[in-house]
């Protein structure tokens, strides 16, 4: 038997959560970025709201592909994300 099946009723629904997949995404990638803007001395709050804020992926460093990594994600799903997590500590 699966070692993730034991002692779990088979008949048991798991549900799925796009929330807590969009947070992990976008908390991951972040990260990524911001420690590739800062190991080029960018300040990363300043650049990713550039970014955000205009949709100009020249904001972003290409070091270690930060670049490709922050325009994989829709910038509407990092405001959404950022939004959500903040209001929930309100």
């Amino acid at each position: 038997m699966n070692e993730s099946l034991k002692g779990k009723d088979i008949e048991e629904t798991t549900m799925y959560s796009i929330d807590a997949f969009e947070d992990s995404l976008v908390s991951s990638t972040l990260k990524e970025v911001c420690a590739s803007l800062k190991e080029k001395g960018y300040n990363e709050i300043n650049q990713i709201v550039g970014y955000i804020m205009s949709g100009d992926p020249g904001y972003i460093s290409s070091h270690n592909d930060a670049r490709t990594k922050m325009t994989s994600i829709e910038r509407s799903t990092i405001i959404e994300v950022l939004l959500r997590n903040y209001v929930s500590k309100l």
